[in-house]
């Protein structure tokens, strides 16, 4: 790592951890050096578009990123409706649709107690609440596989819950 680098990830997390200066970019940037599977630029994009994000100090943006993982659980259960109802969801794709819709839910669930957790200042549950999405979106990956669909129809999905299931845990280990 580069010494401005270094420096400005410094500087990030000492403004994060003192509730100063806590946007999406420093607080990203923060997630990103304490956590090398943050991809920045995710983060940024992501926590931005969020309604709460301008007034949010580091404590606030913990809570946007596991609101934006209830999203996402959200919006990949309607597409999932959606595949479901098509004439062409039928053979090997319905049955593993079925199963991630079930484990869409789940994670959406579990992103709203990670909320919960780090509302309550208990950033441990909260953390592993988060946690609890990429193992889900997995076994989502996994039921296509098991039925020759390959690559995943949510694959994309798939991919956004899990970052932004990192990026939940990263943002929750900086205030703690």
């Amino acid at each position: 790592m580069r010494p401005s680098t270094a420096a400005h990830i410094l500087t990030a997390a000492v403004l994060l951890l003192g509730g100063a200066g806590a946007t999406p970019e420093t607080t990203c940037s923060a997630a990103a050096g304490a956590d090398r599977r943050v991809d920045y630029h995710f983060c940024v994009s992501r926590l931005s578009q969020h309604h709460d994000s301008p007034d949010a100090d580091t404590w606030g943006l913990a809570k946007v990123a596991a609101d934006v993982g209830v999203l996402l659980a959200g919006n990949g259960v309607y597409d999932i409706k959606h595949m479901l109802a098509k004439k062409a969801a039928g053979g090997k794709v319905r049955a593993p649709l079925e199963r991630c819709e079930a484990l869409y839910g789940r994670m959406g669930s579990a992103f709203a107690e990670a909320y919960d957790g780090i509302d309550r200042r208990d950033y441990a549950a909260g953390k592993d609440k988060a946690r609890e999405a990429a193992p889900l979106m997995r076994r989502c990956g996994e039921a296509f596989a098991r039925a020759g669909v390959v690559p995943s129809p949510l694959a994309r999905q798939s991919a956004d819950a899990v970052q932004m299931a990192i990026v939940c845990t990263a943002i929750t280990g900086l205030i703690q």
